[in-house]
């Protein structure tokens, strides 16, 4: 019988990647993201379902649990992102709130609406995996209201697994330090692609949104009894938050 993964926000980035790699394990993939053009174009592409899902709107995401039905097997919860760079002094509220309702309240909407089905997947081996952050273990300058919605991430995470202790469903969480991506960095700094760019400027080889898919596959692939708690993942440049391996030009 063939399984079934949720990945949110699969319009682009790491849920993207996810989404293919998924597919590529034998998954059928049900793409969950705003912008309809891209996940149907992306559900096209592997052979998956495409939903059209806000996971900050509690109809949007009841919409989706009646797409997946019954039973679900992968849960990734990838819907998230960054907002800004201020420092605390000069905070945009709705920038932080943005940033809560994404990374944490959405989180809790999609796995609140899907764990009925988790609890069904077969075999008894379901798997929530939440797309977290280094962000989410360190803090650092500009970065308050981001960190603190990662470490939400990680601590809802937590919180999950302790309370599903006796339930045949598995609570993970990846967490990726330095991914280059195409809108990642672009959104947080309202387009701005200088700004963007100068992120990975001199880094020879930051993470790409297909070493994180990668990781995920390995995760959720797992025996049923083996529950990857937390992987954090960096490239072999960031040798933590603020230290990074930067090649001159």
């Amino acid at each position: 019988m063939t399984r079934t993964a949720v990945v949110t926000g699969a319009s682009s980035g790491i849920g993207a990647a996810t989404a293919r790699t998924l597919a590529g394990l034998g998954f059928h993939v049900i793409c969950a993201a705003r912008r309809t053009d891209r996940v149907e174009a992306l559900a096209a592409e592997i052979g998956g379902t495409a939903v059209t899902c806000d996971v900050t709107d509690a109809d949007s995401v009841a919409a989706l649990a009646e797409a997946v039905g019954d039973t679900l097997d992968v849960l990734v919860n990838n819907a998230g992102g960054a907002f800004g760079s201020s420092p605390v002094a000069q905070a945009d509220a709705d920038d932080w709130r943005r940033m809560y309702e994404v990374n944490v309240i959405g989180l809790m909407q999609v796995t609140r609406a899907l764990l009925p089905a988790l609890l069904q997947a077969d075999d008894a081996a379901g798997v929530i995996c939440n797309v977290g952050s280094t962000a989410g273990r360190i803090a650092y300058e500009g970065g308050a209201g981001y960190t603190a919605a990662k470490h939400g991430t990680q601590v809802v995470t937590e919180t999950l697994r302790l309370e599903l202790w006796d339930q045949p469903v598995r609570v993970c969480e990846v967490a990726p330090g330095m991914v280059k991506t195409d809108e990642f960095a672009l959104v947080r700094f309202d387009g701005d692609a200088d700004k963007a760019a100068s992120i990975y400027a001199g880094v020879a080889e930051p993470l790409v949104a297909e070493d994180v898919a990668d990781a995920i596959g390995w995760m959720v692939t797992r025996p049923r009894h083996v529950n990857v708690d937390e992987l954090v993942l960096r490239p072999r440049a960031q040798a933590a938050q603020h230290k990074v391996h930067r090649i001159s030009p």
